[in-house]
């Protein structure tokens, strides 16, 4: 970060305003955007589950000092509320050494404390966002599938202590009423929720030392004697900032070259009739991640009776997605939804979206302190709904010498490691995506 001359921002968001979650919520209202030129005591830029988390946090930690909060968008239609709706608490992988053990348990303890600290927030201001502890299927298509993902998954699991059920293919079809999947594990430590749901529930009951400006593009950024930040409308300026913005942080110097930008798509289906909910047996509610997060398909059964489909995973430096591009997208749905749920022919999809992915090299977030007055939570590397949260206190938490001993768990998370310079890494990851693709197409 430069201090001194202004920075310019010159790649903002774009709400496509096609976000299949927010498309099934009641119509909110937007907080203001900035007008003029104002001041507090701290600034807090984005405002998804880091930048909430963190506001919120700081008017905890200070209820005699103001909290600015910054948002291009509004709440609930940028990345956190875009994701699958999956609040995860065990790590992706773990390893067989002591120490890459302690680390899975480091991460537990803070995805385990975000995923109570959100539950008890759901409950204390009666957040309207479908949360629910289901816990999630973790699922192959293939017997390859199971015997190189899911029998060393359940190897980690019996390293870490942690409880877990088989579910074999006959009993499996019953629970998720497709006979697609042959086998998989059922953990319950997890949550899911409608993540726009959450996300707006979150802005909209903020302490009141916290004032959110939504629809507040920042356009320039001065780092001297504090922060400014020029908005259309007008500035605000604090002598302390969070640093929320997760992708777009990068345009404010932070983490240059860090990160990679992706993008993932999903569908949602109109709510099921009675009779369609009878045709695939009628399930509770469920929620399953692939064996491949390449070639197989994310989904979710909600509580509403909609059927979620998230496939597709693409290298996207750009962050746009053009409408041809999501004609096709839809078109792939709507035909990888026929050959999971034969039974549900006149099943139309209400919605398709993208939502953007920010992810480092090492798999590390962009957490801690970047300058004397900035701190940052960004770069939750496909885990959002947890690292944000916990991300985001934590960094509020340091920010404000707190002596929290979950920070040095998160520090131990590691930082983002350089990129090779493009064209490289262009060519690189989509070389990469490609390999996988074929490498696991029986995971489609």
């Amino acid at each position: 970060m430069r201090g001194g001359s202004a920075t310019k921002i010159n790649r903002l968001p774009k709400d496509d305003r096609t976000n299949g979650w927010s498309g099934v919520l009641p119509p909110r209202q937007a907080n203001p955007a900035l007008q003029g030129d104002a001041t507090a005591d701290w600034l807090v830029l984005g405002a998804g589950y880091a930048g909430l988390a963190a506001a919120r946090r700081l008017a905890e930690l200070h209820p005699d000092q103001s909290i600015a909060m910054v948002d291009a968008g509004e709440a609930g239609e940028n990345a956190s509320g875009r994701n699958s709706g999956f609040a995860i608490d065990l790590p992706h992988n773990v390893g067989s050494s002591l120490e890459e053990l302690e680390g899975s348990h480091r991460f537990m303890r803070l995805a385990r404390a975000a995923i109570d600290q959100l539950e008890g927030l759901v409950q204390a201001h009666n957040i309207h966002c479908d949360w629910s502890r289901d816990g999630k299927y973790h699922a192959a298509v293939s017997e390859r599938g199971v015997k190189e993902v899911l029998e060393p998954t359940a190897k980690e699991l019996d390293a870490l202590g942690e409880p877990y059920e088989w579910i074999e293919k006959e009993d499996l079809t019953r629970r998720l009423g497709t006979p697609h999947f042959t086998r998989a594990i059922y953990t319950k430590g997890g949550a899911l929720m409608n993540p726009a749901g959450l996300t707006r529930g979150l802005a909209d009951s903020l302490p009141d030392n916290v004032k959110l400006f939504e629809n507040s593009p920042v356009t320039e950024a001065i780092f001297q004697n504090g922060v400014q930040l020029t908005i259309s409308g007008g500035s605000v300026r604090a002598p302390k900032m969070i640093m929320a913005a997760n992708r777009f942080s990068e345009q404010f110097g932070s983490f240059p070259k860090k990160f990679m930008h992706l993008a993932a798509h999903a569908s949602i289906t109109r709510p099921l009739t009675t009779e369609e909910q009878a045709a695939i047996g009628d399930p509770d509610p469920w929620g399953l991640t692939p064996a491949n997060a390449f070639a197989g398909i994310t989904m979710r059964y909600t509580n509403d009776r909609r059927l979620v489909i998230r496939q597709g995973l693409n290298y996207c430096p750009s962050q746009r997605v053009s409408e041809a591009e999501k004609q096709s997208i839809a078109r792939r749905h709507k035909s990888l939804f026929g050959q999971r749920f034969p039974v549900l022919p006149d099943v139309t999809m209400e919605r398709t979206w993208s939502g953007f992915v920010c992810l480092s090299r090492n798999a590390a977030p962009g957490f801690g302190k970047l300058a004397p007055n900035i701190w940052s939570a960004v770069c939750q590397n496909p885990v959002g709904v947890t690292k944000g949260t916990f991300g985001g206190t934590l960094a509020a938490d340091l920010a404000s010498g707190v002596d929290n001993p979950l920070i040095a768990d998160m520090k131990s998370l590691g930082e983002p490691n350089d990129l090779p310079p493009r064209p490289f890494l262009d060519i690189g990851v989509r070389t990469r995506f490609q390999w996988e693709l074929f490498r696991n197409r029986q995971e489609a």
